[in-house]
């Protein structure tokens, strides 16, 4: 599928693809907050650490199938699925963006 993504957005999705923890957290401002599973994450090296985190955890792979967004914000809707009970999930993935760096992503269950 191909969707019509923020530059920034693509990026992390490639990060996330090679397991690149570097690469993902510099997809992010320096203050960047991160909202996953009713935990924050605040600061690149935070981020940095809950994806590598993850990563080696759940072996992590997301399939994006829908993007809407307009202009700062959008939802990123993926599968996402890894070593992990209810895999694959269909992820919202809620991103506020500012000069092509992510400044807020919140993880939710997809309703769609």
């Amino acid at each position: 599928m191909d969707l019509q993504l923020p530059e920034v957005v693509s990026d992390l999705l490639t990060a996330q693809k090679n397991y690149d923890s570097d690469a993902y957290a510099g997809c992010f401002s320096g203050t960047a907050l991160v909202i996953d599973e009713e935990k924050e994450y605040k600061g690149k090296k935070a981020i940095k650490d809950w994806i590598e985190d993850a990563n080696q955890q759940f072996k992590i792979a997301m399939e994006p199938t829908k993007y809407s967004g307009t202009g700062s914000t959008g939802i990123l809707t993926a599968v996402v699925s890894g070593d992990f009970d209810g895999s694959p999930v269909a992820l919202d993935y809620h991103l506020e963006i500012t000069d092509n760096k992510i400044t807020r992503l919140e993880i939710t269950l997809s309703n769609t």
